[in-house]
């Protein structure tokens, strides 16, 4: 029995989204949107590395950790590449 193709209902903007159509509905530079992408995207760098540090600090993850996860990542990526010799 053949199913009806799955159709995805349009997703309604938020309230950020419908502010920031707002605010930029008027002509910008090359450099305003290069500028205007730069901080949002600081905005969110700031908030996944504050995210980050929460979760080290919650899990006691120390530095050992990390190069004990590192160490093992690059041992497993070396013996994928030797196997596929």
């Amino acid at each position: 029995m053949e199913t009806a193709p799955e159709t995805t209902q349009p997703t309604k903007l938020n309230e950020v989204q419908l502010m920031l159509l707002k605010l930029f509905n008027r002509g910008m530079s090359e450099q305003e949107t290069r500028e205007i992408r730069d901080v949002i995207l600081a905005h969110y760098q700031k908030q996944l590395q504050e995210e980050v540090e929460r979760v080290i600090v919650e899990k006691n993850i120390t530095r050992e950790d990390f190069e004990r996860i590192l160490n093992e990542s690059q041992r497993t990526r070396a013996s994928k590449n030797e196997g596929g010799r």
